[in-house]
């Protein structure tokens, strides 16, 4: 709301601005911005286009006289491509701009070789830098072409950072110097602002609830059976254990926890259902209050909607705007959801305050965006988030690195490697 009524005021009554495009996901894309600038008397006037869609359509959506265009971040690339040297959007607003801080991706790229033609560029995000202070660099970047943190990613890394963990030649991540994080943020202080949700709104309780899920004893001997052979056939040094290869087993045992595995051809084996069980348990403890449930994997997703289809709950996937109204308007019991496609922007606060992890996440980002799609202004109700947490698997490692809000890739490796002398020593 704060930025379209900048672009109502930077349009209509200071002239400075003639095209406006906005960068978001694309399920706030497809509507979140639109709802928005209707909610408000002042903003209603302003026209929208959505860029979104067929290259038919995007090509049409473009030529549709409007004060802003929409387009998801995905077809940033074509759109820099599209227009080459006539670009002709003067200001850009890129929503959750996180998605943003890798500068070797195509659309950081694209977006960066175009700041000669922008005079204002506004970044929105919650989660700045997710993963560690280097997420900052690109994001900067885009707001003043390397004037503060440097031209060149390098000069940035080399300045601010040293090597951490290391093995084959290879680095795996880099850690902060000593008052980078104070001389960073001093620099960028006069083009950045944070603001703490709480000095601001009135947001209601949130309450963290973990439901631990035991594992029947052939189910049980399965997982221990597969994370033992898994973790004996790594290599024999903890140094040579890569972070690819940490995180395949780590992936493989989130699966079997949750339930199910692929196989090579990837098609999914059931292996137990307690999980499902447990989930089951807790849509019937709520006793037809409305849930937000998040899965892991395409396997969870279809077994849940199996089993939920026998018992009359209306239930739905988050797909398009629609859902969301429907959601929104109590006419959906359970609205089941990947982390990663509805993490951002998504206003599901009307519709209930019960979120349900099925299958958790190391994505420390995705996991509190995904949170905040219920705990949010206008939530009216106690926010509660469920975590289905296997006992003894992977699971209890996920949660833990969540509580931690730690280096989430650091804590990967550290308690796999307690997990591998664990078996050594009784091999």
């Amino acid at each position: 709301m704060t930025t379209l009524t900048a672009i109502k005021d930077l349009k209509y009554n200071r002239f400075q601005v003639r095209k406006v495009l906005v960068i978001a996901p694309k399920k706030v894309a497809e509507g979140t911005w639109t709802k928005e600038k209707d909610k408000w008397e002042h903003t209603k006037m302003l026209r929208v286009s959505t860029v979104l869609g067929s290259l038919q359509k995007r090509i049409r959506a473009l030529n549709t006289p409007a004060d802003i265009y929409i387009i998801n971040r995905e077809n940033v690339a074509w759109l820099v491509d599209y227009y080459r040297n006539a670009w002709p959007f003067d200001m850009v607003v890129v929503d959750e701009s996180s998605s943003f801080k890798s500068h070797k991706a195509k659309r950081f790229k694209a977006l960066a070789s175009m700041g000669g033609h922008i005079d204002r560029m506004i970044e929105l995000t919650g989660t700045p830098s997710p993963n560690g202070l280097n997420d900052l660099w690109s994001q900067v970047f885009l707001l003043d072409g390397g004037e503060r943190l440097g031209k060149k990613y390098t000069q940035f890394r080399e300045r601010y950072f040293d090597p951490g963990d290391r093995g084959n030649n290879v680095i795996y991540n880099y850690k902060a110097k000593p008052g980078s994080e104070n001389s960073i943020l001093e620099k960028i202080s006069d083009i950045c602002i944070s603001m703490k949700s709480e000095d601001y709104l009135q947001l209601p309780d949130i309450t963290y609830h973990q439901i631990p899920v035991e594992l029947d004893s052939k189910s049980s001997k399965a997982y221990y059976e597969l994370e033992r052979q898994m973790v004996l056939a790594l290599p024999d040094t903890e140094d040579e254990i890569s972070v690819t290869s940490a995180a395949a087993l780590s992936n493989k045992l989130l699966q079997l926890a949750n339930g199910a595995l692929y196989d090579e051809d990837h098609v999914a084996h059931e292996v137990h259902n307690c999980k499902i069980e447990a989930f089951m348990e807790l849509i019937e403890s709520l006793q037809g209050k409305p849930a937000l449930v998040f899965y892991n994997y395409q396997h969870d997703r279809e077994r849940i909607l199996k089993v939920l289809k026998p018992t009359g709950l209306r239930v739905r996937e988050l797909k398009t705007t629609q859902d969301e109204d429907d959601w929104n308007n109590h006419e959906i019991d359970i609205l089941l959801t990947h982390p990663a496609s509805s993490a951002y922007g998504l206003n599901l606060q009307q519709g209930g305050n019960h979120v349900i992890w099925f299958g958790l996440t190391w994505n420390y980002e995705l996991y509190t965006q995904a949170n905040k799609r219920l705990h949010r202004q206008g939530q009216l109700g106690k926010v509660i988030i469920h975590h289905l947490v296997c006992s003894g698997t992977r699971d209890e490692d996920v949660m833990e690195a969540l509580e931690r809000k730690d280096d989430v890739q650091n804590w990967v490796m550290k308690s796999l490697k307690a997990r591998i002398q664990k078996y050594k020593e009784s091999a």
